[in-house]
Order: structure tokens, then sequence, then C-alpha cells
């Protein structure tokens, strides 16, 4: 039986893959320090015996007893929310907790894959992004914290296979949605549900002219599986083509839940990426994938989750409370 060891494994990615390596027949060891994750996401499994979990810190020493064939790193607060509240913590995820993940991949011989984002592209210049475009970040502002620490981690990751000969992956990315996503993490598909659902004005910042591209969960583990599975080792791009406007996407939203709010403005915050549409030209000719879920069709699933949640949940505001780390 194959062992894979997921971080970040009680966030919104990290659950879901969990999910699809058990369906695959594989022993899985979950590790969070639930300052972002929460178990409830993964509480579904611990009745299993394939499944164990280990409430733990990556950037801290890392070990795991016995055998490992997969490492999967997807241990990083990844909303705007999160990683400006906890910026250092952010930074030592990406760069420290990479660190001690790879080091255990070169220890147990196991295969690695690191969790980028289309954020190394910054505000692009280049549109749409492929893998060869080198970004256009800015390593002092706000949001750097979050797009230099996933940088840095492809810059090591890519050390340690070249350098210690490690059986690596890269995966890109780009905006992903889908049940287990948190209504107030600041990302664009939960803001405009809940506040649907609060029956509050959908709030766009800046015009609405920015673009984004949306992929649906399932198509995003699936090209996150294709790719561990695969002999690629440079970075590839998953994630959806299919591009529109924030605007645009207000106006779908407001449609798909039947709610009259309307549509407010605000300042657009610092850095934010004008344009974000991925090129995947490379996923399709490498791993044979593109998505397959049309945004309406996984809209309408998202808003499904969404409306079974507590008035409770629907109403919290602050995911957690930070003040206790102190920039640690």
């Amino acid at each position: 039986m194959k062992k894979t060891l997921i971080t970040g494994a009680a966030g919104f990615l990290g659950s879901h893959l969990c999910d699809r390596f058990i369906a695959e027949g594989h022993h899985v060891i979950a590790m969070d320090n639930l300052i972002t994750g929460d178990l409830k996401n993964i509480e579904h499994l611990f009745h299993l015996e394939r499944f164990e979990f280990y409430h733990h810190d990556v950037t801290k020493f890392v070990h795991v007893p016995g055998k490992m064939d997969h490492i999967l790193h997807f241990a990083s607060p990844a909303s705007p929310i999160d990683y400006l509240k906890i910026p250092i913590e952010t930074l030592k995820v990406g760069s420290i907790g990479t660190l001690n993940l790879l080091g255990l991949a070169k220890d147990h011989k196991a295969k690695i894959l690191v969790a980028s984002t289309s954020e190394v592209y910054g505000d692009p210049l280049v549109h749409p992004q492929s893998e060869d475009y080198f970004g256009n970040v800015s390593p002092i502002g706000p949001r750097g914290v979050y797009d230099e620490a996933k940088r840095f981690m492809e810059s090591i990751t890519m050390a340690y296979h070249r350098h210690h000969g490690l059986d690596t992956r890269i995966v890109r990315i780009f905006n992903t949605y889908g049940s287990r996503m948190r209504l107030n993490d600041g990302r664009v598909v939960p803001a405009f549900m809940g506040q649907a659902l609060r029956g509050e004005d959908l709030t766009v910042f800046g015009d609405g002219s920015q673009t984004r591209s949306f992929t649906y969960i399932d198509d995003q583990i699936e090209g996150i599986y294709r790719l561990l599975m695969s002999d690629y080792v440079e970075p590839i791009n998953i994630g959806n083509p299919d591009e529109t406007t924030i605007l645009e996407f207000a106006e779908e939203i407001i449609k798909l839940t039947g709610t009259n709010q309307k549509i407010v403005f605000k300042p657009l915050p610092q850095d934010d990426p004008s344009q974000r549409q991925p090129d995947i030209a490379r996923a399709k000719e490498i791993l044979d994938w593109e998505p397959r879920v049309h945004r309406s069709e996984g809209l309408k699933k998202v808003y499904e989750y969404f409306k079974s949640l507590s008035p409770e949940e629907l109403r919290q505001k602050e995911h957690r409370d930070f003040s206790h780390l102190n920039g640690k």
C-alpha cells in the first residue's frame, strides 16, 4: 500500500486531496497545525484505518516513521485575509516548511509535490500566463509575503531536484472553488456567495474590469493527481482558461442566487492582479488534462454547499484570532 503525507490537510484543497488519495487506496497521513485549517473538513475520514492525523507545524522539524512514497506540501495560508494578518507565518511555511519537507522526502526517497500558485506571476505583463513567464511581483508589497514564499518554494524545490536528484513536482494552482471553502476567507467566490446569502450588497474592488479564471475543485484535484503520477519536474499550470471579469462574475452570482442585491464598488487593494488566465498547453500535452466542469455547473454545486451551512457559519466574520502568534 502506498503511503502519502499531505500537509495542510485540514484546508480546502488538502482535505479534497485526502479524499482522493484514500479513494486511490493509499494510506494517508494528514498533517496540519490548524491555524487556518479546520478538522471538520477531514473528520469523516477519522474512522478509517488507512488515515491518520498529525497536529503539527511543518516549520518545526518534521518526523514521520516508516516508509513514505509521496509527500504533497499544501500547508500555507492561501487567502489574502489570512496571509495579510499572518505574513511572517506565511513566509515561514513557504520557506522553512518547504525545506523541512524536502529534507523528509530526501530521507525517505519519496516523491514530493509542492503547491505553488498563479500568484508567482504577480500582476502579469503577459496574458495568458504560461509557465515560462517569470512574473511581475513586488517583493516588498503586502502580497509579496505569499507570492515570494511560493517563488522561493519553487526555487528550493528545483535546487533539491538538481543537486540531490530528488523526485519533485511543482503545480501552479489558479483560482479554485468548491465545497469546504470558508465564506469569510476573502476570495471572490465565497465572498459573493456569502453576501448574496446574507442579503448584503456584492462588493467589487476597483471597477470590476480585473479578470479571474475559476477552476472547480474536482478538476483541480484531478490535475494535481495526474501531475504527481507523471514524470515531469518543471512547473505546470492547473487552472481553467475560461476568463471572466469580476463585474461579470458578480452579475452571474446575483442571477444564480436569485437575489436582488446591488453591486457596490470599493478601492482596489495594493498589487491586486489585473488579469489572471492560465495557459494550459503544457498540462494538455503532458498530463492529457483540461477542466471538464463548466463554471455554471460548478457554481450551482458550491451554492448548494453554502446554503447548507448553519446561520452561525453564514454570519461568521472572523475565521481565527491570530493575535497569539505575534509573527513567531
